[in-house]
């Protein structure tokens, strides 16, 4: 910032905190005002004497609407002080670099008959109640720490240097889904001026939605609401054994009844989602958005109208789409997970391609519907997930009807008869040998795998770096890219969950973090989650496979029972299929680190334990615990008394939930 002129002007002034201020003014060496301070004269008189040294930051509560007039009328307006030694090196760097013109003004902490009230503001903000505590354009940084991170990775100059300029909107948005829109109205709520973007490219069936993104659309709800369907032809079949009397005739399920149900429902969502934002003046924009500058995109519409904003800060948050397989005919003849919920007929014979958790939802609920299923598996089923469950939830859905082909990889689909539903020819070939297989199918649903959403949205013009291999974005653990403006949440990082839930909390937190001053991160270990199989399989934790792997075998012990629920023991059904363990790390108190359960209400079930274990529970906490009865949460674990990776070999007590 250069060295104090000798002429330096030294000014009495009136203060804000109705005390003298001394106003002095840094100079070059050419002689023009570089920096003007404006501190409390004691402060100014320590800080030249080498007592103490000034963190500052424009602005820094003022907009708080929750205290109107400051702390006793006081603006708060204002940075701190701190004699903390290592604080000097922090002046240093601040005075060592010219930054651009910067008004500052000081309040000693320490000596402020209000210093303990604006800590406490300041904690509430920010977490943090140590000085310095820097902000940049309202902007928080943090304390010595970080703020020369900050000034190492340049972050720095570019929250300083871009104090004068101009942006359409303190935030962009790319991206309607849970996390973008959870995201968008807590930044608007903090008072920043919003837009979100939203834009679904149609199908290669024409098919598309409305605001809300994959999990209100074309995931999370409707596969809900038709896996609930299933079960409830299921609960027909029991509702005989408990007495009712119904038909003896087959009952029927009516696709359209149920596919229009749904449907409406998933509409109202989308009204409720667009009126939120508007409450909360986000502006929604349903648009294609394409950088053409790091702080500038390119908005397309459905008519191909093209409009242009920019923004002081953007968040990623595009989701993903269902991969294809790139043979003959798969785009032309066959649908996916973005098709299936609003098919307007029954899909009737049906060949699911994959073995990932949307296959086997889809599969099974499809089964359960009364629907001819196979299932077309290249390898394992529930790659990442514990194999054991996997292959239970498999074996589960086999004695139930559903097909499997394993060890095929399909090359070609035909159109062998159009129609609602046509008829298809598909041919596969083994991944063993040379055998080559066809079948007909009315309807071929892909479900492979899913794509991020970033490769066409003009990332390599915003500088924002990309996995090359499966279009992730790798990000720091703030949510923050390499350009250090530009964040992205949700199912496009590169190595976290891709749930709904994850997305939505880190939306809200960085929001938070960016415009509150909140230090809060995201968490991405033992989060829970559920695949909705006819045979529901809930998880939290590490799967067997990895426990090992991080851990070693001979220091960990598995847990893992048996038990037949009691609603099923009257209809008289799934005797010994339903199935629970846990992995504990023997030389961390037998801590509790992998949750499986296999069963009804998976979900409900491995809430409950997400909450335990981010609690660090440990087996004996869990041994402690009073069950409530009758219920498939209270399942008794007894050990796997051989040690690691034999669960299957042993024998394993059956237990009742009655």
């Amino acid at each position: 910032m250069g060295q104090q002129s000798a002429e330096a002007r030294i000014k009495k002034k009136n203060s804000l905190f109705s005390v003298a201020t001394l106003t002095t003014e840094f100079q070059n060496s050419s002689g023009s005002n570089v920096c003007t301070i404006t501190v409390r004269r004691e402060l100014h008189e320590m800080y030249w004497a080498g007592h103490g040294t000034l963190s500052w930051g424009p602005s820094l509560l003022q907009s708080r609407t929750s205290i109107p007039g400051g702390v006793r009328g006081r603006p708060l307006e204002m940075v701190k002080y701190s004699s903390h030694p290592s604080h000097r090196l922090f002046s240093l760097l601040l005075h060592g670099k010219w930054y651009g013109a910067l008004f500052l003004m000081a309040l000693l902490l320490n000596v402020d008959e209000d210093g303990s009230n604006y800590q406490e503001l300041l904690l509430e903000m920010t977490g943090q109640k140590t000085v310095p505590n820097v902000f940049i354009n309202k902007t928080h940084v943090g304390g010595c720490d970080k703020t020369m991170k900050a000034h190492k990775d340049g972050v720095l100059q570019q929250l300083l240097c871009g104090e004068n300029e101009v942006y359409d909107y303190d935030l962009i948005v790319i991206g309607g889904g849970s996390g973008g829109l959870a995201c968008s109205k807590e930044a608007a709520l903090l008072g920043k001026k919003v837009m979100v973007l939203d834009y679904v490219v149609p199908t290669p069936k024409g098919n598309t939605w409305g605001l809300g993104g994959t999990c209100v659309n074309v995931g999370c709800i409707p596969k809900k609401l038709m896996h609930q369907t299933a079960l409830l032809g299921t609960s027909i079949q029991d509702a005989r054994k408990f007495g009712w009397e119904l038909p003896e005739e087959t009952v029927k399920h009516n696709w359209e009844t149920m596919k229009t149900a749904v449907n409406n429902h998933i509409g109202s969502l989308n009204w409720g989602y667009r009126k939120a934002l508007r409450d909360k003046n986000v502006n929604y924009i349903n648009s294609y958005a394409e950088f053409i500058e790091s702080h500038k995109i390119k908005a397309t519409n459905k008519r191909g109208k093209e409009t242009f904003h920019t923004a002081a800060k953007f968040i990623l948050a595009t989701g993903e789409r269902p991969r294809y397989l790139s043979i003959p005919g798969d785009k032309e003849y066959c649908i996916t997970s973005d098709d299936l919920f609003s098919l307007p007929h029954c899909p009737g014979k049906t060949l699911v391609i994959g073995a990932s958790y949307v296959a086997l939802e889809c599969g099974g609920f499809l089964a359960g519907l009364g629907l001819d299923v196979t299932v077309m598996v290249r390898s394992i089923l529930l790659r990442g997930f514990d194999q054991e469950m996997a292959n239970r939830a498999g074996k589960h859905m086999e004695e139930h009807g559903v097909k499997f082909l394993r060890k095929y990889v399909p090359v070609k689909v035909e159109e062998l008869e159009a129609g609602t539903p046509g008829r298809l020819k598909v041919t596969a070939k083994s991944t063993e040998g040379d055998e080559t297989i066809e079948g007909e199918y009315n309807t071929v649903l892909i479900a492979v795998g899913r794509d991020a959403c970033t490769g066409k949205i003009g990332l390599d013009q915003a500088g924002v770096k990309v996995n090359p291999k499966n279009g992730k974005i790798p990000v720091n653990d703030e949510e923050q890219t390499n350009v250090p403006h530009i964040y992205a949440i949700g199912d496009i990082l590169e190595g976290k969950w891709e749930l709904t839930p994850v997305a939505i909390q880190a939306g809200k937190l960085l929001a938070r973090r960016l415009y509150a001053g909140a230090s809060l991160k995201c968490d991405y270990v033992n989060v829970p989650t559920t695949v909705f199989t006819p045979l529901e399989y809930g998880a939290c934790g590490l799967s067997e496979e990895k426990a090992m792997e991080l851990y070693g075998q001979d220091n960990l012990e598995v847990y893992h029972s048996l038990f037949w629920p009691l609603e099923f023991t009257v209809p008289n059904r799934d005797n010994n299929k339903c199935y629970s363990k846990i992995i504990c790390n023997k030389l961390d108190n037998d801590r509790v680190i992998g949750f499986h359960y296999l069963g009804p209400n998976a979900g409900e079930v491995t809430q409950g334990y997400g909450v335990a274990m981010k609690c660090g529970l440990t087996k004996e906490q869990l041994d402690n615990t009073v069950g409530i009865h009758p219920t498939c949460a209270e399942v008794r674990l007894i050990p796997d008394q051989s040690g690691f990776g034999v669960t299957l070999k042993i024998k394993v007590e059956n237990h009742t939930t009655g």
